[in-house]
């Protein structure tokens, strides 16, 4: 598993804060009612487009909602954001075993290229692969298909890491090895049910799957 590519929100980072906040903010200015006890944490993962559709529910433009929530995000909510404790750690050491790390987020990869230099993350990194503003290549099987063909990376000594189902699927899509976390969003159930390899509860767990023959052994 030489190459090894990670989702962004939930995975290397928690935008919990920034999401919930942009939601909210669109939905203000929509003047539509959100859900009453809904946290909107579901929201985090998959591509937004869909989750504001789901929102929604015909009240409003999905569209038009997605705009509002990037007129703060961009500014604002981009910023409302956490690293995950022994991330940066991970990074580091996954880099000194010379693998080589991929970004691939469904998030729109002008904002995730920022996340990164914000939390000083990028120079880890030897791609950043999200999809565009128009929604190109949010979905996971896509955006992992486009990712290796442009690294050049062999589906078969690669691993996705994420937290959503999406992208234990979008990593099975493509013939890849799939390792899913539980400090994220999308939880054990899920993720066993999409058929992760691996389930580990810590960023340090990540370089210990990857240095482990069994590991390697199931693939």
């Amino acid at each position: 598993m030489k190459a090894v590519f990670f989702d962004l929100d939930g995975t290397l980072t928690d935008p919990r804060a920034g999401i919930v906040g942009c939601i909210r903010y669109a939905f203000e200015q929509l003047g539509v009612a959100l859900p009453a006890g809904d946290d909107l944490t579901w929201c985090i993962g998959p591509p937004l487009q869909d989750s504001l559709g789901e929102l929604l529910r015909g009240r409003a433009s999905a569209d038009e909602a997605l705009q509002l929530y990037r007129k703060r995000f961009a500014s604002v909510g981009l910023y409302e954001n956490t690293l995950y404790d022994g991330v940066a750690d991970m990074l580091a050491l996954l880099k000194a075993r010379r693998h080589r790390l991929y970004l691939a987020t469904s998030k729109p990869h002008v904002y995730a290229a920022r996340i990164l230099k914000h939390f000083a993350l990028d120079g880890y990194f030897d791609g950043v692969f999200g999809a565009e503003l128009d929604g190109t290549r949010a979905d996971k099987s896509a955006l992992l298909a486009h990712a290796l063909a442009r690294s050049k990376e062999a589906p078969g000594a690669s691993v996705m890491i994420g937290d959503r189902r999406h992208d234990i699927a979008g990593a099975l899509a493509n013939g890849m090895a799939c390792i899913g976390v539980v400090y994220g969003y999308g939880g054990r159930d899920e993720l066993r049910a999409a058929g992760a390899q691996r389930i580990i509860e810590t960023p340090r767990q990540i370089a210990e799957i990857l240095a482990s023959p069994l590991f390697q052994d199931r693939l």
